[in-house]
């Protein structure tokens, strides 16, 4: 009898745990100015209290150059840095990195991620925020509810810093 209990929770063990995807699209333009730098990108997940519940990404300069490190410039991300990033001690691992090249770059995330294991049932909002040295702002918002029970998707359309935004989430 102990045999066959045992044999009947190790398969209940080995059976595949629900994990929804959450896969994010985030274009960068290419822009034809003088002096072009690369955007500090900043994405992350606010909560129905428009607090942040999540840094999803932050890129940016993570070298020092003759003019200091790159950290000196995040207060420029405004809306990131005033509800997060100000208490965030970067480096954060699989969460900053460096800046990127104009183009399309993919970001995934699963259930089971860091970033979203620890997030509540709920609405909340998806926020990409990106900062150019002699450039501008922009800040886009896409809705979602976690966790999906049904696939969801959200996009939105920059007009300076930022390009496409897509956003995709499977159960």
């Amino acid at each position: 009898m102990r045999v066959q209990l045992t044999i009947a929770l190790s398969g209940l063990l080995a059976m595949p745990a629900y994990s929804a995807e959450f896969d994010l699209d985030i274009e960068i333009p290419q822009l034809k100015v003088a002096e072009y730098h690369r955007p500090y990108v900043a994405v992350w997940v606010e909560g129905a209290d428009q607090k942040a519940a999540a840094n999803l990404a932050v890129w940016y300069m993570s070298k020092d150059t003759k003019e200091g490190h790159g950290t000196k410039w995040l207060p420029d991300l405004r809306q990131w840095w005033r509800k997060s990033g100000r208490t965030l001690k970067v480096p954060v691992d699989g969460v900053t990195g460096p800046t990127r090249p104009a183009g399309k770059h993919a970001l995934n995330f699963d259930s089971k991620s860091p970033q979203l294991a620890q997030l509540a049932p709920g609405d909340y909002t998806l926020v990409v925020e990106a900062a150019r040295e002699v450039g501008g702002r922009e800040l886009l918002k896409i809705p979602f509810r976690w966790p999906a029970q049904s696939p969801q998707t959200g996009k939105a359309q920059g007009t300076t810093e930022l390009g496409a935004i897509a956003l995709s989430i499977k159960p």
